[in-house]
Formats: structure tokens, sequence, C-alpha cells
């Protein structure tokens, strides 16, 4: 039989729910403890900064391990080093629930992502391999529950959780799960027979070195680079240096590798090129605008942590509808045309949440992440499956590990890239709307007017300066709410460009799929 055409010897949608268990687990992970950070800090004794490290170290580990998942599972086997992989994401976690200080939480942090890195591109892999090609939409629609819709639902979920129990649980909650995962994986698991082809292989230090320095050095970057206003910072600047030298290494030392740990080489392929180019984008607009929307509505509108996270709620439900019509549709209609549906949809709510004021109800910000939400599917679905559409099946191992650090990388970026821009925005309209504010204006003293009479009647001792500081507060959060209109403005304009290029991409299976090279 032609290794193309293998298939498991188990129900596919047995060893779906196997892998996918562990999948969610560790997707959710990335987000869940966003906003359990002051509760964490305070525990245990340290700053609200310090224990963003939390997030950085796991982050950090995973990006690493991403790249190396496909050689690894070719390595050892794959069935062998995602149980060991659970197995680690699952023991870390317990760790990460009984850690007594924050040096010893972020150290079973990074455990728990060099455990949960090789999770989302085996089981990608598994799922591509498990079902014909004509079905992969089907498989990716089931696959996108977890990867999309774990990061919406991850702070909702860890803020109830929070505030009910402990952060403790954040990481407990994980040890059932992963149990579950190993005893299901045992059973209906299996490798293909191409992974053999490459036993006896050696792992290769040199290109996993360069390589582990360099995406590691770069999620530092792109997390901690606003804190420390970019590179003003002099150790940015030199972490930016090795970084890249690092990476161009790395990239080198692949190149001349006749069994590369990294297949950098798939490239060359039309579809899985665009397909990693659109994933970036994919991963820079949820997890950035994931990021950004909470911040909109804990300092523009007022919500708690835990309201903003349920008004997030919306997109999450928006995503798991678009999966299940998706998974149908992409038997029937052009994938190409879907994805470019995908990019119109996310345009569309973006241009509905650029023209939102401080006035809104909360309906006003639920119906548009509902299509967002939902758009997002029709992306998803249909990309993955033109991105991996013209590979062998015996290349999608490493092509999913390429795929899943391209989506998480640009989720990095867009999380950097907003929130920086997000406050860079706000000081150009707050200089604006100062300098165009008129002393003299009636209005302006009539409202000076009004917030000193209302100050002095609470009793505040100095009542003309405590008005000036209302109105500055006025100004700035007029500025800010600015700053986001520009933001979803240039996100209508990125998404509306990339919707056409969707036609570049070929549309069915190479002639020479059924060989094996």
């Amino acid at each position: 039989m032609p290794h193309e055409e293998w298939r498991p010897s188990h129900n596919r949608w047995l060893v779906t729910v196997s892998v996918l268990l562990a999948t969610f687990m560790e997707v959710l992970d990335t987000s869940i403890a966003n906003v359990a950070l002051p509760h964490i800090a305070g525990n245990l004794s340290a700053t609200v900064e310090e224990s963003t490290w939390v997030l950085s170290s796991y982050l950090v580990s995973n990006a690493i391990i991403l790249c190396a998942a496909g050689w690894f599972s070719s390595l050892f086997g794959r069935k062998r080093y995602m149980a060991f992989s659970v197995a680690l994401f699952t023991i870390s976690s317990a760790l990460c629930g009984m850690a007594q200080s924050l040096p010893q939480l972020v150290a079973a942090r990074i455990l728990q992502g060099l455990g949960g890195g090789g999770l989302q591109p085996l089981a990608q892999a598994v799922l591509l391999e498990s079902f014909p090609h004509e079905e992969r939409g089907t498989a990716m629609a089931a696959y996108g529950m977890g990867v999309v819709v774990a990061p919406i639902i991850g702070p909702v979920l860890g803020g109830w959780i929070t505030d009910n129990y402990s952060w403790r649980w954040l990481f407990y909650i994980n040890i059932p799960v992963g149990m579950l995962g190993l005893f299901l994986q045992e059973l209906f698991l299996e490798d293909p027979p191409y992974l053999k082809r490459v036993a006896g292989a050696t792992i290769d230090y040199v290109g996993f070195g360069f390589m582990a320095v360099g995406v590691g050095l770069l999620q530092i970057m792109l997390d901690k680079g606003q804190e420390v206003d970019w590179f003003s910072a002099p150790w940015m600047r030199w972490a930016a240096a090795v970084s890249g030298t690092c990476l161009l290494i790395f990239v080198l030392w692949e190149l001349r590798d006749k069994h590369p740990m990294v297949n950098l080489r798939l490239l060359k392929n039309r579809n899985f090129a665009l397909g990693v180019a659109f994933i970036g984008l994919l991963g820079s607009v949820l997890y950035g605008t994931t990021v950004l929307l909470p911040i909109f509505m804990q300092n523009l509108l007022g919500y708690t942590a835990y309201l903003s996270g349920m008004a997030m709620m919306p997109r999450g439900l928006g995503s798991m509808a678009s999966m299940f019509v998706v998974g149908r549709l992409t038997k029937r209609v052009d994938n190409r045309l879907l994805l470019m549906l995908g990019f119109l949809g996310i345009a569309a709510t973006c241009w509905f949440l650029s023209r939102l004021t401080l006035d809104i109800a909360p309906a006003n910000i639920s119906w548009p992440l509902v299509l967002n939400g939902f758009s997002m599917g029709f992306i998803f679905v249909p990309l993955t499956t033109l991105t991996m559409a013209t590979l062998r099946q015996s290349e999608i191992y490493q092509a999913t590990s390429i795929y899943s650090l391209l989506r998480n990388i640009g989720g990095s970026v867009g999380i950097a890239s907003l929130i920086s821009l997000e406050q860079r925005r706000a000081q150009v309209h707050q200089s604006y709307l100062v300098a165009h504010l008129d002393q003299a204006s009636a209005l302006l003293q009539g409202r000076l007017a009004d917030a000193q009479a209302l100050l002095q009647s609470r009793g505040v001792a100095d009542a003309a300066r405590a008005a000036y500081g209302l109105v500055y507060g006025a100004v700035a959060r007029q500025a800010a709410l600015m700053s986001f209109m520009d933001i979803f403005g240039m996100l209508v304009w990125i998404c509306a460009l990339f919707a056409p290029l969707a036609w570049a991409f070929q549309r069915g299976r190479r002639r020479d799929s059924m060989s094996v090279g």
C-alpha cells in the first residue's frame, strides 16, 4: 500500500477524540492564567510585572518545541513522543499548582511549555492523515474547535476558577484531562509506516541549539518589548542581534542538511508558503484582538476582568457555530471562496468595531464579535485544507510544526504590535486634542464649572484643580478611543487586501502526490 494512502486501523473519530483532549488542554493554558496574574503575584509575594514571566516562560518553551515536534516524532515515534509530551504536561501542571514561589512556578511553566509544544502540530498531523483528502475539512473543523475556541474561553474560565476557588486549580484541572488523554492515545493512536524511515537518526544538536536561542529570544522580545519601550533598552538591541544571527545560521544549517530537523524546503511549495503567511496573519488578528478588546472594555467602559471575558464569549460561540457549518461546506464549495469570504467577514467586523463610542450598549460589541468568530471558522478550516492539499502525506508531520509555529509567532507579533500601536496612537491623539483645546471656550469653561461644583458638593478640598483633572481624564479617554478606532480601521484594510489573495492557492492535489520521496 502506498504510504500516501495509509489510514489508522481504529475508528478515526476515536483517534480524533484521543488527540484533541490534550490539545485543547494545552491551547487553553496559553490564555487561562492571564486574568489570574494579580492573584498569583499576591499569593507568591511578587509584583504583577514579575508575575508576567508565568506567561512568557510558557510561550518561549512552547515556541521552541513547536519547531522540532515533527523531528522528535520521527526520531522517537509519534505515539511515544506524544505520550511523553502529555505526561510531561500533566506532571508539570501539578507542579505549577503546588509551587510555593514565583521561581518554582516559572520553572514548572517552562516544563509545561516543553511538554505542550508538540501537541498542536502532532494532533493536526494525526487528523490530516486519518481522514481522506475530501474529508479533511471536517477534520480541521474538529481541530479548530480546540485551537480557535480555547484561547477565547480561556480568560473567562480562568476568571471564574480564580474567583470561586484558587488560581492553583487553573493547573490542577489539567491532571484528569491529561490522564484520560494518555489512556485514549494508548488505545487508539498508532505510528504511520513512513515515520520509520528516519529510524536511527540522531538529534541535530547544532540546529536545535541555534533554533532554540533564536526563537526563544524572539518570543521574549515580543512579549517584553512594550514594557521596556522596545529598542530604547540595550538588552533588546542585543537580543535582536543575537536572535537574528541565530535564526539566519539555523536556516542555512537546515538547508544544507539532507534530513533537516525543520524541513524549510517545504516552503518551495506554493500552497504551503502562502498558507504559513495567511496563518501568521490570522494569528495576529485572532490573538491581537483577543488581548486588545478586553483592554478597551476595562479601561474605557469600566468592565471588570471577568465581565470583559464574558463579553468576548460571543466570539467563541460564533467560532463553534462556523466549525460545524464550514466542515460540511468544504466538501461542496471551493475552499478559496470560503477563505476569501472569511477575510471579508473579519474586515466587516473590524469596520463595525472601528465605529464604537464610549456610550455603546453591550450588544454593539456582541454582534460584531459573533460575526468575527463565525468568520474565523471560514478562514481556519479551508486555509489548513488548502495549505496541506499539495503536500505528500509523508511531509505533513513536519509541515504542521512550521504551520503551528507561524500561527503562534503571528499571535505574539499581533499582541505586541497592536498594544504598542494603541499606546502610541493614543499619545498622538491626546497631543492633538490638547493642542486644540481653547481655554476661552464657553463650552470648556462650562464643563469646568460643572465639575468644580460637583466636586465641592462632595467635599473635595481643591475642587478647581480636581476639575481640570476630570477634564484631562475625559480627553485621555477620547484619545484612547480614537487609537482603538485607528487600529480596527487598519485591520479592515489588511484583511480586505488579503481576501483576494485566496485565489493564489492551487485548488487540488499535486499529480505526484501519490509518490513517496
